[in-house]
Formats: C-alpha cells, sequence, structure tokens
C-alpha cells in the first residue's frame, strides 16, 4: 500500500498523519484467544454503543510516533465520513468520505487518496462494525473506568491495528489509536466532544476550496 503514498508526501508533516491511515503493510497479528465471557459482554455492549454513534464534532490531540503533536477539530458522521482539521502552521487536512480517504499537504500542494477498505481507520466508519467475522479482535484491556479494544481485519491484518479507547459507565469514545509494521504508534484523543447533529455534506467532500489550505470547517 505504501506505493500508492507520493514520495513527495514522506515528510516530517506528512509522517503526522500516515500512520493514522497505516497504508504501509502492517505486521500479521496473532491469532485471538477466544474471548472471555466478560469480553463477550463488553464487545457487544461496545457494538451497540457504535451502532449508535452516528456523528460528533470534538477537538483533538494527535500523537505521532516521534512524540510530535498536532491538535485540530474532527467531525466525524457515520457512515463512511470523517474530516481532520489541523490547527495552523500544519499544512495537513484529512477528509473521508465517497468510500476514500483524501489526504492533502497544502504546502507541498499534494493530494492523495486510498480507500477506507484499506486503512483500519475505515472500519470505525463502517454503518455497522461487527466484531466478528471479518474483524478479528485481538485483546480487551481494561483500566478503572476504560475499556479498550483492538482488531484488524480478518482477512488483511498487513492492513494495520486499531485500537479503540472508552471511557466507560457510560460509555464514550475517548481515543484511537494505529499501529503500524514497525510497531510505531499514533494515537488520536478526542476532547470537548459533542455527539449528535447533522454536518454540511461539503465537510466530506475533497474540494478546490480544500486544497487552498484554508479551513471549511464548521456544524
Amino acid at each position: 500500500m505504501q506505493t500508492m503514498i507520493p514520495s513527495l508526501l514522506l515528510n516530517r508533516r506528512a509522517l503526522l498523519l500516515l500512520p493514522l491511515l497505516a497504508p504501509a503493510a502492517a505486521r500479521a497479528q496473532g491469532i485471538a484467544a477466544a474471548p472471555s465471557p466478560r469480553d463477550r459482554a463488553d464487545l457487544a455492549r461496545i457494538e451497540t454503543y457504535l451502532d449508535g454513534l452516528r456523528s460528533l464534532k470534538a477537538r483533538f490531540l494527535q500523537v505521532a510516533p516521534d512524540g510530535s503533536t498536532a491538535e485540530g477539530t474532527a467531525w466525524l458522521e457515520r457512515p463512511g465520513r470523517m474530516r481532520f482539521e489541523y490547527d495552523p502552521p500544519s499544512p495537513l487536512l484529512m477528509v473521508a468520505g465517497h468510500g476514500l480517504f483524501f489526504f492533502h499537504d497544502s504546502q507541498l500542494r499534494q493530494t492523495t487518496n486510498l480507500p477506507l477498505s484499506a486503512t483500519p481507520l475505515g472500519l470505525l466508519l463502517r454503518d455497522n462494525l461487527r466484531l466478528s467475522g471479518d474483524v478479528t479482535v485481538t485483546g480487551v484491556s481494561r483500566l478503572p473506568g476504560q475499556i479498550q479494544v483492538a482488531m484488524v481485519r480478518t482477512n488483511s491484518p498487513q492492513d494495520g491495528s486499531l485500537s479503540l479507547v472508552f471511557a466507560d459507565n457510560p460509555l464514550q469514545l475517548r481515543q484511537w489509536s494505529v499501529v503500524d509494521s514497525r510497531r510505531q504508534e499514533t494515537r488520536v484523543t478526542l476532547f470537548d466532544i459533542r455527539l449528535g447533529g447533522s454536518f454540511d455534506p461539503k465537510l466530506f467532500t475533497f474540494t478546490p476550496q480544500d486544497g487552498s489550505g484554508q479551513p471549511n470547517g464548521g456544524g
């Protein structure tokens, strides 16, 4: 998958976002152990929660594998839509819609895209995410007030792994992370979360105005 990304994008700024999409082949995950009854109960709760999570707007903090950070505003509208506007001076923008992730660097004037189905993050944008069958859960872990579930696509674990972190009681998505083939992790933490609402469909369509590097966010 890495050949889909132009070499010009492989600079320090672009590396903030590329692990988020994890286009590089990831190490195959080991076969997951059979879930315990507690795991099955928690996975069922998570599926129900995600079924009800249709849209949100939030601020985000992204931590890249080298420890560098970036902030911005995120919109998520399931199924299939997401937008990450990075705060200046970052030149990055990510838009998911119409079955594709669009990645734009306004400083380099470079845009690339790849299918949602080729990225771990695409799992989160599914209309009906089931944590079985074509998705393999590779781990469930818990801390007080928190639960984390790690997953891969059953038939293509090389596409990368995705971990979702939820606050518990009540469940709320707070963070996700992607681990690439070199065991490098990029984490995205959400805060100031506003659930629900509808957004302008233009947010999820990459346009020449997006290419100017000017934020178009709203809603």
